[in-house]
């Protein structure tokens, strides 16, 4: 069984609780939006005075719960849905913010032997034609000999000289087809425990390889992020102390 989601997030709040905080959990992301834009437009207030969303109830009568296309993983880990959902955006999000920009951002560093945009986005396209899915399928082929060794530096090589326009449509295009065959995989729970043999690691389930993958998205994300605040670290002038983004992972 699934665990109920959102239950947790709003109870035992105090009454005193922030009311946009109690909005934004109580409803999915596309219509708390739609709240805020009312609201930022004065056509709504943050709560009715019986303390619910400003929406007739009969629009939360009419929303039904979304039914997995994958089985559950660990309960108390998320499922192979929610994984993939992080998995497919992870192209779309680094287009919109790294599409057209210039040299400025994208070739930016944090300093010596650290990365650019552009180099996080070559390591990213590598991972997709050796890693996960490679890995997943000699789990699943019952290989007992370890994963090949993963270069984290072969962007360097694999990428030099290409325009980050052509790099986000390579990583897209990959994403997309890993998707497909994770997909076409129908794994089972017996599957997501099955075990493959890391270099460095040593045991490693499926289920953990592909829980990896999705913060393996996220921490090259971050990444992107923070160098690209770097580059007005000086710019901020005193509010430097307030932006801790501009004091991680300092040199």
């Amino acid at each position: 069984m699934r665990p109920r989601r959102n239950a947790s997030l709003t109870d035992g709040m105090a009454p005193d609780s922030d009311p946009a905080r109690i909005v934004f959990h109580s409803l999915s992301a596309s219509r708390f939006l739609a709240f805020a834009q009312r609201l930022g437009a004065g056509r709504a207030s943050p709560l009715h005075s019986s303390g619910h969303p400003p929406w007739p109830k009969a629009q939360f009568r009419s929303m039904k719960p979304c039914r997995s296309r994958m089985v559950a993983m660990n309960p108390s880990n998320p499922s192979l849905d929610d994984l993939v959902a992080v998995l497919e955006r992870t192209p779309t999000s680094l287009a919109a913010l790294l599409e057209g920009l210039p040299a400025t951002w994208v070739a930016a560093t944090e300093g010596d032997n650290t990365w650019s945009p552009c180099d996080v986005i070559g390591h990213l396209i590598y991972g997709e034609r050796v890693n996960w899915i490679p890995r997943a399928r000699h789990i699943l082929a019952g290989e007992t000999r370890p994963f090949d060794p993963f270069d984290r530096t072969a962007q360097f090589t694999q990428s030099r000289g290409k325009q980050l326009s052509e790099l986000l449509t390579t990583f897209k295009s990959l994403r997309r087809d890993n998707i497909a065959s994770l997909v076409e995989l129908n794994l089972t729970n017996a599957d997501l425990e099955r075990v493959g043999l890391h270099p460095e690691l040593g045991k490693i389930t499926l289920a953990q390889l592909l829980a990896t993958w999705a913060v393996h998205d996220l921490d090259h994300l971050g990444q992107i992020a923070r160098t690209m605040a770097k580059v007005c670290t000086s710019a901020v002038g005193p509010w430097v102390n307030y932006l801790s983004i501009l004091k991680d992972r300092q040199h």
